[in-house]
């Protein structure tokens, strides 16, 4: 079962999300910002990374970055608001990372986390 790392600080999104994955089929651990997450991927290994951008205590791009640091091999997906944040060529964002902009429907996400996580 593969493992996901869920950083979002909008308690219904983020319940939402953690439900519409587990009910997909995979481990979800969920965290409400950028810094708890960071500890978390310290301890334990997780095939995705999906995190939010704008959050209190670190944002999703630096989280995403330091991911990348601890894991060379961990998928990143931002789900954000602010896609041109993230598209930036100047951000600090992995550039491996996937974008879904909100909103987006829960199949979506789905199917894009699917697509991710059986890429080689």
């Amino acid at each position: 079962m593969s493992r996901i790392l869920l950083a979002e600080d909008d308690n219904d999104m983020r319940r939402f999300l953690v439900k519409a994955l587990q009910n997909a089929g995979y481990e979800v651990t969920s965290y409400d910002n950028g810094l708890s997450a960071y500890h978390r991927l310290r301890e334990e290994p997780f095939q995705l990374l999906l995190t939010d951008i704008v959050m209190p205590e670190m944002d999703g791009i630096e989280l995403a970055r330091r991911a990348s640091e601890l894991d060379p091999d961990i998928k990143i997906m931002f789900i954000t608001g602010f896609a041109a944040v993230a598209l930036n060529p100047d951000s600090a964002a992995p550039k491996h990372a996937k974008v879904l902009s909100k909103p987006f429907h829960l199949r979506e996400l789905v199917t894009e986390v699917q697509k991710m996580l059986t890429a080689a």
